[in-house]
Formats: structure tokens, sequence, C-alpha cells
């Protein structure tokens, strides 16, 4: 049965504004965790802090039950600004929640973690993706998952670095990725003078041109699949409305883009498994799409 939040409480995540605060964050996550902790975030085996780099925050986590048999599988980058965010917060649903999906939908759920700025600036995001993806080829047989059926998501900053990975802005190539998942993040990036703190951290001054990502990204052979949610920030809407017009424009017709009603930018993402209509529904129809 398709999970879906009561309307109470979508009425109090449309009603916090648009604005990425700290209390936003924390609000969407508190409301949203009991249904989580209703349903279960956590897959039957997590296999915990894997290394696919030297550096510390090179890590990922496999989730699995234990039957997969060349199952596609679901590679997941999270958020944070490009200076912060983790792929599992001890105690709370993020981001195993999104590993657990993956295993209730018959595949093998990866979590990964990846060098923040100022200490790593582009391309370390796009890199640390390719290494990712890399590790999963060598390794996710083990696990029961397939690695020439991959699909590889991220959300907001993490979306960011799979749309510069898939741009071919990082080491690495596209090896078994049958799909991708840009999920409310940005494909434009403005001028130097013009950058908010978070991505001058991590393009600093470079131009546009260097670091923009629709132009890979409506080159691309690979299947790709956009979300944004109802009361994401107006810079975000802003970016959805950029690449329509450039997908129109190069193709004759508009990117599959899910939109994500009642959500903000952070309960989008955290709705997974327990809102799927918002969505974990369309993303899954993608994902079992593109792998079959």
């Amino acid at each position: 049965m398709t999970e879906q939040l009561p309307p109470d409480v979508i009425a109090q995540l449309t009603g916090m504004g648009t604005a990425i605060t700290p209390e936003l964050v924390a609000t969407s996550w508190a409301l949203l965790k009991p249904f989580h902790d209703k349903v279960g975030y956590t897959a039957q085996k997590i296999d915990r802090d894997l290394a696919y780099g030297d550096h510390e925050r090179q890590r990922l986590d496999v989730h699995a039950s234990g039957d997969e048999a060349g199952a596609p599988v679901f590679l997941f980058v999270h958020g944070g600004g490009f200076t912060g965010g983790d792929k599992h917060v001890p105690g709370g649903p993020q981001y195993d929640h999104i590993g657990a999906w993956a295993v209730r939908n018959g595949w093998v759920g990866v979590t990964i973690t990846y060098r923040l700025a100022p200490g790593h600036t582009w391309p370390s995001g796009a890199q640390d993706v390719a290494a990712a993806v890399q590790w999963v080829r060598d390794n996710i047989a083990s696990y029961g998952g397939d690695p020439s059926r991959v699909v590889v998501a991220g959300h907001s900053a993490g979306c960011v670095h799979v749309a510069s990975y898939l741009a071919g802005q990082g080491a690495g190539t596209l090896d078994g990725v049958r799909g991708a998942g840009l999920l409310s993040g940005f494909y434009e990036i403005a001028d130097g003078s013009e950058r908010g703190e978070p991505e001058l951290s991590y393009f600093g001054g470079r131009p546009s041109a260097e670091v923009n990502t629709l132009p890979g990204l409506l080159d691309s052979e690979v299947p790709l699949i956009f979300a944004i949610a109802e009361r994401d920030p107006r810079f975000s809407q802003s970016q959805i409305a950029g690449l329509t017009a450039a997908w129109f424009a190069r193709k004759g017709t508009v990117p599959h883009v899910i939109w994500s009603e009642g959500h903000n930018h952070i309960s989008q993402i955290g709705s997974v498994g327990v809102d799927d209509l918002a969505l974990g529904a369309q993303l899954a129809r993608f994902v079992n799409r593109v792998t079959q």
C-alpha cells in the first residue's frame, strides 16, 4: 500500500515557508520521524562505513535484505550546502530511510558521504560520486546487486555533485549507470559575484561556464528524472524553469520532472517511504523502468 502523510502534517510543512533555515530542517524531520518510526527506516542488513577512498568522509553504507541476487542498485548522495550533511544520523531516519525504501523495492541501496568544502572544492564532489560508483562496480555483486544496473541520485548539494559527475566534470566513467535522479538541485551556477556563501565555498571564483552542468545534462545519454518541491525556494524553482526551457529548445519536449505537492526542500526527500505519492512512487517507477 502506498503511504501518504495526513493532511494536517502536509499543512504544517507547507506553512513553514520556503527558506532553508535550521528551524525548517529540524522541524521537517521532527514532523516526519513518527511516520518513519511506524513504517521502519532500516533495512534488514546494513554494512556501514565502507571505504571507497582514503579520506575519512569517503565512506558508504550498503543496505540489503540478504536475499537479493542480481538486483538493481540505488546509490544516494545527501545534501548539506556543500559544507555539511551525512549519510546517517543516529537515532533518526536520514538517510537510512532511503536505503530501506530501496530494499523494499527489491533493490540494493547505497548511501554515501563525501568530502566537504571549504577544504575540498569543485570538482571533488563529482570525483567522489565517480569513486563510489566504481566501488559499486567492484563490490556490489557480493551484496546481491548488479553492477551493470545502477541508478545514481542526489538531493540538493548532492544533486549538484551527481549532475557534475554526469556532465563529466570528475574522473570516472558512466559504465553501468542506467539512470540518474536529480532532486531539488541546480544546474546553472551564477557568476562569482552573485554566488551565495555555500556556492562560493565550493566553486570559489571559477567561471560559470566551467562549472555549469546544464550543457552536459542536455548532452547526456543517461536517462534523467528531476524533482522539485512545491515549497522549494524561488532559486530552485528558477533552476527547473531554466532547465525546462533549455530542454525544450534542444529536444522539442520537456524533461521528466516530479513536482512534490505540499512539500518543502527537506520534507521532499524525507517523504520517501512515508508519502510515496510525493516522490517515492514516481522515482521507483523510473528506477524499475531504466534497469529492466
